[in-house]
C-alpha cells in the first residue's frame, strides 16, 4: 500500500475509514526505520459512553499498529498537525467531522470562537493551510453524510452543508481521495506520483 503526500478518506460510519488510515500508517512505519506515525484524535470525551468508546479504540489501535502514537486535539487541530513532527512523520487526522461538529455546534461550556452561522469556509481554510504547511504525509479521515435523507431541522441541514463544503475543499487539495464502503476502498482521485 503506497502512501500519498495527502489523502482524504471519506465514508459512512463503520465503513472502514479508520482501518484504511491505520493500514497506511503500518505501511509507512514498515517502509523505513526512521518513519514515525501520529494519529491526531479529534473526539471529545464528553460522557461515559464516549470515554469507553475512545478507550476501546485506543486499545484496539495499539494492538493493530503498535508504532502509531496518539495525540488528542479536539479543538486546535492545525497546531497539532504542525507540532506532530517533520517530514518523516505520517499524520492521521481522525476525524474532520467530529472536529467540525465541536467547532460549529459545541457543547455548553465549550463554545467556539467562530461566528454562530454554520459555514464550512472558515474550517476549510484552516485545514487547507495545515495541509499546505505540513512537512510530511497526511491522511485526513471524515464522514460522507450527504447520501442519506435530508435531515429535519435547519441547524442540522446547515451542518450537513458545512461538512460538504469542507469535504469538497479538502478533496480538491489532496493528492488522493478514497471513498470507503463495506470495508472496501474506491479511489475517487489519485494524483500521487
Amino acid at each position: 500500500m503506497d502512501v500519498a503526500r495527502s489523502e482524504l478518506i471519506l465514508g459512512g460510519q463503520k465503513s472502514g475509514k479508520s482501518r484504511r488510515a491505520e493500514s497506511l500508517a503500518a505501511a509507512w512505519l514498515a517502509a523505513a526505520p526512521t518513519h514515525r506515525a501520529v494519529l491526531i484524535a479529534t473526539a471529545g470525551a464528553h460522557d461515559a459512553e464516549m470515554r469507553a468508546r475512545i478507550a476501546r479504540h485506543q486499545r484496539e489501535r495499539a494492538a493493530r499498529v503498535p508504532g502509531l502514537v496518539t495525540h488528542e486535539a479536539p479543538h486546535e487541530l492545525a497546531a497539532a498537525i504542525a507540532q506532530a513532527g517533520g517530514a518523516e512523520t505520517l499524520r492521521i487526522v481522525d476525524c474532520l467531522t467530529l472536529w467540525l461538529t465541536q467547532r460549529l455546534m459545541p457543547l455548553p461550556g465549550h463554545e467556539s470562537h467562530w461566528p454562530a452561522a454554520l459555514d464550512g469556509q472558515a474550517p476549510a481554510a484552516i485545514i487547507i493551510e495545515a495541509l499546505r504547511s505540513c512537512p510530511g504525509p497526511i491522511v485526513l479521515v471524515g464522514n460522507e453524510i450527504g447520501l442519506g435523507v435530508i435531515p429535519l431541522g435547519a441547524e442540522v441541514r446547515a451542518f450537513v452543508d458545512a461538512l460538504g463544503q469542507l469535504n469538497q475543499a479538502v478533496a480538491a487539495r489532496c493528492q488522493r481521495v478514497t471513498l470507503m464502503a463495506a470495508g472496501l476502498p474506491l479511489t475517487l482521485k489519485d494524483a500521487a506520483p
